[in-house]
C-alpha cells in the first residue's frame, strides 16, 4: 500500500530534532552559511524536505518547485554549486524578486548541494545556502557529514519500519552493500562514495537489485557463498545478478 504523506511525516517525526541539530552543526561550520537542509526521496518518489535550518526553510522547497541546486543534485546524483543562486541560468524560475521579497533573503549569494544514498532505494541531498561564493570549502564540509547523515537515515528507517520482517531485510541489505563496497574500494582504491555510485550504476545498467548485485559480487570475489547476518532473510542473487557481478569485476581487472 502506498504510504500517505501524513503517515510518512509521522514515521519520520522522532528524527526531526536530531536532524535539525545536525543541520545546525553544519551551519556553524560552513563559512557564511545562512541555512542548511536535508531532502530525501525513495524509489521514483519526488524529493521532499525532511529538515531545515535558517533561510533554507523557505528556500529549499522553492528549489524543488522552481529549480535550483537541490533539485539538480537530486536528479543527477552529482554535487551542485553556484556563486549566484538567484541569477544562475540553470534555474531561471528561482528569482529573489518574485519569490523572496523578505529582507532576510537579501544576503543570499551562493549555495551548495551534495547528493548521497542511504540504501538501495533511497537518496538524500545535503545543502547549504551562503552569503558568499562557496569555493571548495563548504562542499568538503558537507562530505564530512554525508556518512553521518546516511547512517542516521539507515538507523531511523530500520527502527521505524512497522514490519519486523522489513527491518531484517533492511539490515541484510545494508550488510551486503557494505561488503561489496569494501571489495570495490580495495580494488579501485576509491572512497566509499565512489564505490557506492559504481555499485548503483551497475545495478541500473544490468537491471538488477543493488542488494542482489552486492551479494553476487562478494561471492564472485570470494569464490563461494557470501556470509550473511545470522537471523536475517537470505539474499539469493539470480543468474542476472551473477552475470552483472562477473562483468563488473572483469571491468575492474581490465583497468
Amino acid at each position: 500500500m502506498t504510504e500517505t504523506l501524513s503517515n510518512a511525516a509521522d514515521r519520520w517525526k522522532p528524527l526531526t530534532e536530531l536532524l535539525h541539530a545536525l543541520l545546525e552543526r553544519i551551519a556553524v561550520e560552513v563559512p557564511g552559511c545562512l541555512g542548511a537542509a536535508l531532502t530525501v526521496s525513495q524509489g521514483d518518489r519526488s524529493p521532499r524536505v525532511l529538515a531545515t535550518a535558517g533561510v533554507a526553510e523557505r528556500l529549499v522547497p522553492a528549489h524543488l518547485t522552481h529549480g535550483g541546486p537541490v533539485a539538480i543534485a537530486a536528479a543527477t546524483g552529482e554535487p551542485v554549486t553556484t556563486d549566484d543562486l538567484f541569477g544562475d541560468p540553470r534555474w531561471p524560475g528561482l528569482t529573489r524578486d518574485t519569490l523572496f521579497s523578505d529582507v532576510r533573503y537579501e544576503a543570499v549569494r551562493g549555495a551548495v548541494a551534495l547528493p548521497g544514498d542511504w540504501d538501495d532505494n533511497g537518496t538524500f541531498v545535503l545543502s547549504a545556502t551562503l552569503d558568499r561564493a562557496p569555493g571548495a570549502g563548504p562542499l568538503a564540509i558537507l562530505r564530512r557529514y554525508a556518512k553521518l547523515t546516511e547512517m542516521t537515515l539507515v538507523v531511523a528507517e530500520t527502527a521505524t519500519a512497522g514490519d519486523p520482517g522489513q527491518m531484517l531485510e533492511l539490515l541484510a541489505s545494508r550488510a551486503a552493500i557494505e561488503q561489496a563496497k569494501g571489495a570495490i574500494m580495495a580494488v579501485r582504491r576509491c572512497p566509499p562514495e565512489e564505490a557506492w555510485q559504481t555499485l548503483r550504476r551497475a545495478s541500473q545498467e544490468f537491471n538488477v537489485k543493488v542488494r542482489e548485485l552486492a551479494v553476487a559480487l562478494v561471492e564472485h570475489v570470494g569464490g563461494g557463498v557470501a556470509a550473511q547476518p545470522e537471523g536475517t532473510p537470505e539474499i539469493r542473487p539470480g543468474e542476472p545478478a551473477h552475470h552483472a557481478a562477473e562483468r563488473l569485476w572483469a571491468a575492474f581487472a581490465a583497468k
